[in-house]
């Protein structure tokens, strides 16, 4: 899909996260390591973990609501607010 977010593209880390791409996969890390990428039964998350940060530190940074932001990770606003709610708690939010 054309024109969306993703943390595979280290030049987006920096600016929608404040950290370095260094920095980014060492959060990425430690939060595998505390389980916050749990195997669940079910349906799939539409993002991976590293993209699902890049949305919560986005929306924590910018200001732009999640109904704007959504559409940019490609995802509905519903599943938006749902990777927000499941994260801030992993992220000390």
């Amino acid at each position: 899909m054309a024109g969306v977010i993703t943390a595979s593209e280290p030049s987006r880390t920096g600016p929608f996260t404040g950290l370095s791409p260094r920095q980014f996969a060492k959060l990425i890390t430690a939060l595998r390591r505390e389980g916050a990428d749990p195997v669940r039964e079910g349906r799939p998350w539409s993002l991976q973990l590293e993209d699902r940060v890049l949305l919560v530190a986005a929306y924590r940074r910018t200001n732009l609501t999640l109904r704007r932001l959504a559409p940019l990770f490609g995802i509905s606003k519903s599943a938006a607010d749902w990777i927000v709610d499941h994260l801030k708690a992993a992220l000390g939010l």
